[in-house]
């Protein structure tokens, strides 16, 4: 009779197990959604060419950001203005 309870909770705890196993291995195979900017379409192709548009956006930035910069008047200090 004890073995036969032995073996019965034995396989409950195989089966809780084998259903956590199988919930953990279902998460990790889940599709993870790419990032990208509000707005921006993803990107399609191979990979040349994704590459070739991420270059493109990258420099579009960069180049905002010093058009920026110079558009800011440079404030002058007390020692230049002397």
């Amino acid at each position: 009779m004890r073995a036969l309870i032995s073996l019965a909770s034995l396989l409950v705890v195989l089966a809780i197990i084998g259903v956590l196993v199988k919930k953990q291995l279902a998460t990790t195979q889940a599709p993870v959604p790419a990032l990208q900017a509000p707005g921006t379409a993803a990107p399609t192709g191979s990979v040349g060419a994704q590459s070739q548009q991420i270059q493109q956006q990258v420099q579009q930035q960069v180049q905002q950001q010093m058009e920026g910069l110079m558009q800011k008047p440079r404030s002058l200090s007390d020692d230049e203005s002397k």
